[in-house]
């Protein structure tokens, strides 16, 4: 086993040279992959980083051009598909899109979800990586420039840059039978003098590979009966969440927001100085955000039955006056009806998907009937088979982070990225498979199926508690350095935000 010098003095913990560093592969540049980069360097392994977009950043970067649209609906796990996975490698190394193809850079990387005044709902104090402080005198929220610059901030910090290839997506990871190694490709994304896009593709081993993407890409939209009609007779009145970028375009309009969760909750108070009335739309799922932290004027109302149109004489989406509502009216299971609606927007969150995780994912099997090897199932609403969220089972050489929700993200990504770094450098082992079996089976008997098995509210804490003595067991003390993961600011500032903020923030039965 490679030993790390104890040397409180120095942050390079790279291994003794007795063992050759292994060569992992990071798919994700926001902060979970950049972190999880930079502890790897830090302990002396090999790593590429790959990201679609040209800079750090994930979530945090700001594009101000929206994503393609998702289907209406979209509810199912996808094979990667598009025009770029469809290329023809046979012809040769480089595939050559027309100048005037602006939706190549688009279908390559997608924006994000960011919106122009997407600030922090976690505190600064809680929502921080162990490899850099924020500024001195920074706010406890702050905006998302802020953030995607810390996070670049950690990456320049921590040698993360070198190791970074921008414009590269990965298109497909997989691990043939006895094989030893992890074959990666990848599609890098240049553009022309001539105003032409070229896109090259690699094929490349790897000993492990380390995800750090897939939780706000893909749009999830219910299949909610009319829905789909409403979109297609007025595609500039339906939106998901993922295309919002400011409240300008519904000025005085009236907005039925699907969904009652962190996202419905920030454009609702986006929009509250832009439109008319805002409806909110809750099915009363266990997640709910409480409605009293909405604006004043939301009007809360029941899950949605059925959206209709009116088929006599309806005007198409070029002859809808800003002012007009959607002719049509929308239909709640409690008997509510609505007939002024102008806009609908759908913040019901995202599939969690891996498309470039091809053999791992179905989009036949729902999640009751997932097997020791899957990783998504077809509704895409959990990762299946991790050891504590992070390792993959049957084959640990494949990693995740960022899987958990309601959470301190930044911190507790951090954390996860560190406890890879030391398995991968050998300085802490994993336990026998049937044991991660069988607790990974014990946790689906406690918490049940779907998204709230990956939940932390009340948990993260001993989360981390746990994994930290469990990667400190086997430590040396006299010879390497243990882990230490959060210090003792942070405990006393997550417990203030766990005590007092999230105590009034979901609806009653989910109180702190």
């Amino acid at each position: 086993m490679p030993a790390i010098l104890l040397d409180e003095n120095s942050s390079n913990l790279s291994p003794r040279p007795s063992s050759a560093p292994r060569k992992v592969a990071v798919i994700g540049a926001g902060v979970s992959g950049v972190t999880a980069t930079a502890h790897l360097v830090r302990y002396g392994l090999d790593v590429v980083l790959f990201e679609r977009c040209a800079v750090a950043g994930g979530v945090w970067h700001y594009d101000p051009r929206p994503s393609a649209e998702p289907d209406f609906p979209n509810v199912h796990a996808r094979a990667l598909d598009d025009e770029i996975a469809r290329v023809d490698w046979k012809q040769g190394s480089e595939a050559v899109f027309a100048a005037g193809r602006d939706d190549i850079p688009v279908l390559h990387a997608p924006p994000g979800p960011c919106y122009e005044k997407l600030t922090t709902n976690i505190p600064s104090s809680v929502m921080r990586s162990t490899l850099l402080s924020w500024p001195e005198g920074s706010p406890e929220h702050l905006d998302h420039l802020s953030v995607e610059g810390y996070i670049n901030g950690i990456a320049k910090a921590n040698n993360v840059e070198a190791v970074a290839r921008y414009n590269t997506r990965v298109q497909d990871v997989v691990k043939l039978p006895g094989a030893d190694v992890w074959s990666v490709t990848s599609t890098t994304l240049r553009q022309r003098g001539d105003g032409s896009h070229a896109i090259s593709r690699k094929v490349e081993a790897f000993d492990a590979v380390v995800v750090a993407a897939g939780h706000y890409h893909e749009p999830h939209v219910p299949d909610i009966p009319g829905l789909d009609r409403w979109k297609s007779r007025f595609p500039d009145r339906v939106l998901h969440s993922k295309r919002f970028r400011n409240p300008l375009p519904f000025k005085d309009q009236n907005i039925l927001l699907i969904g009652a969760a962190v996202s419905a909750m920030d454009i609702a108070c986006h929009l509250d100085n832009h439109a008319g009335k805002i409806y909110r739309s809750s099915r009363g799922g266990k997640f709910d955000i409480n409605v009293s932290k909405f604006p004043k004027k939301t009007q809360s109302v029941g899950e949605v039955q059925a959206f209709e149109l009116q088929d006599n004489g309806n005007p198409l989406e070029g002859s809808l006056s800003h002012e007009q509502p959607v002719p049509g009216r929308v239909v709640f299971k409690d008997g509510t009806i609505l007939e002024d609606v102008h806009a609908v927007i759908v913040a019901t969150g995202y599939l969690t998907t891996y498309p470039f995780l091809s053999g791992l994912q179905s989009s036949t099997v729902d999640r009751e009937h997932a097997d020791e090897y899957v990783v998504i199932t077809a509704d895409a609403s959990m990762v299946h088979n991790l050891h504590k969220d992070i390792f993959y089972i049957p084959d640990p050489t494949l990693a995740f982070v960022g899987v958990p929700f309601h959470c301190s993200t930044f911190s507790l990504f951090d954390f996860q990225g560190e406890v890879i770094a030391r398995v991968l450098a050998g300085l802490a082992s994993l336990p026998g498979k049937d044991v991660m079996r069988e607790e990974y089976n014990r946790r689906k008997a406690e918490r049940g199926l779907g998204r709230p098995f990956h939940s932390l509210l009340h948990d993260e804490v001993p989360y981390m508690d746990a994994i930290l003595n469990w990667v400190n067991s086997g430590v040396d003390r006299g010879e390497v350095r243990p882990m230490s993961g959060v210090d003792a600011a942070w405990r006393v500032s997550y417990k203030k935000f766990h005590d007092t903020t999230l105590s009034g923030l979901l609806t009653a039965g989910e109180k702190v």
